[in-house]
C-alpha cells in the first residue's frame, strides 16, 4: 500500500491534477463530506457498488451511492496547564475571547481548507460573526502543522490550541495538556472513503473501504480518541477517557453549499 497524507487542501489539488490529466494513479481517497460532493460534480469519483458494514453505520452518519463515513474529526481546543490556572481555565468557546488570552492562542488557519477553516464556518453559522471578529482581535498565531501545534502547547510556547483535533492529542499522555469539550458541543469533519474514477483496482479497493467500519477497525480509532461512525462503539472502549472524547457533543460541520462564501469570509477577516 502506499499512503498519500496531506492537508484537505493539497488532496483536493493532486486530485484534480491526477484526473484532469487522466493519470489514475490512486484508488481510494480519505476527504471531507464537502470536497467529495464537489468531485461527484467534476466526476473524479465513482459509485463504489456497495459493501456489508453500511449497515452498521450511526443514523447521523449515512453512507451515499458514492461515498462512505470512515471516522470523524472532532475539533475541540486544548490548553498547557503549567500556563492555565485550575481556576481560570476556560470551559467555553466564548471563554476564549477574554482579553488575558490575547497572543497566547496558537490556530490552525481559517483561510484554507482544513481544521481552521471548519471552526469559522460552524461558528459564523452558531454565533455569526461576533466570537470571530473577537477571536481576530486576540492576535491568533497561524500554524498549519496540526500535530506540531499540540506539541508547541504542550511544551509551553502558548497556553492554548484553539483547533485541537481530539485524536492528535491521544499521544500527549503524560505532558501538561487538557482537551476541553465545551458544553455546547464541537465542530467536526466527517471523513467519508470514496472510489476515484478509473481505480485500478476497484474490487479492492471496495474492501479497503469496507474495512475501515469493521468494529476491530473502529474501536482501534475510538481507542485512539478519533471519533467512530459504526453503533456500539463507545461501551467497548478500554478507557473512561476514550468513552468519553466517543461521546463529544456534535456542534456541526461545514455545509458545502456554503464553502467558498466561508473561505471567502475568512480570509477578508482573519488576515
Amino acid at each position: 500500500m502506499q499512503v498519500y497524507d496531506a492537508r484537505a487542501s493539497e488532496m483536493t489539488e493532486k486530485i484534480r491534477v491526477e484526473q484532469t490529466s487522466g493519470r489514475y494513479l490512486a484508488d481510494v481517497e480519505f476527504h471531507g463530506k464537502t470536497s467529495i460532493l464537489q468531485q461527484r460534480e467534476t466526476d473524479f469519483i465513482q459509485k463504489h457498488g456497495g459493501m456489508p458494514n453500511i449497515k452498521n453505520l450511526r443514523d447521523e452518519f449515512p453512507a451515499d451511492e458514492y461515498s462512505v463515513p470512515a471516522w470523524v474529526q472532532n475539533v475541540c481546543f486544548l490548553y498547557n496547564t503549567n500556563l492555565v490556572k485550575p481556576d481560570e481555565a476556560p470551559k467555553e468557546w466564548r471563554d476564549l475571547t477574554n482579553p488575558k488570552w490575547k497572543g497566547r492562542i496558537l490556530t490552525d488557519d481559517m483561510r484554507v481548507l482544513g481544521t481552521g477553516q471548519t471552526l469559522f464556518a460552524v461558528f459564523h453559522k452558531v454565533y455569526g460573526t461576533q466570537i470571530l471578529e473577537k477571536l481576530r482581535e486576540q492576535a491568533l498565531v497561524i500554524d498549519r502543522d496540526l500535530r506540531m501545534s499540540s506539541r508547541r502547547v504542550a511544551r509551553g510556547e502558548y497556553a492554548i490550541l484553539l483547533t485541537q483535533q481530539i485524536a492528535l492529542a491521544s499521544d500527549l499522555k503524560g505532558l501538561p495538556i487538557k482537551v476541553v469539550m465545551p458544553s455546547d458541543g464541537c465542530p467536526y469533519t466527517p471523513i467519508r472513503s470514496a472510489m476515484l474514477r478509473g481505480a485500478p483496482h476497484p474490487n479492492a479497493a471496495r474492501l479497503f473501504m469496507n474495512h475501515f467500519i469493521e468494529m476491530e477497525s473502529q474501536l482501534a480509532y475510538g481507542n485512539a480518541w478519533v471519533g467512530t461512525v459504526i453503533k456500539g462503539v463507545a461501551e467497548r472502549l478500554a478507557t473512561p477517557e476514550a468513552q468519553a472524547y466517543a461521546k463529544v457533543g456534535l456542534m456541526g460541520e461545514i455545509d458545502y453549499h456554503d464553502r467558498a462564501e466561508m473561505l471567502e469570509a475568512a480570509r477578508k477577516m482573519m488576515k
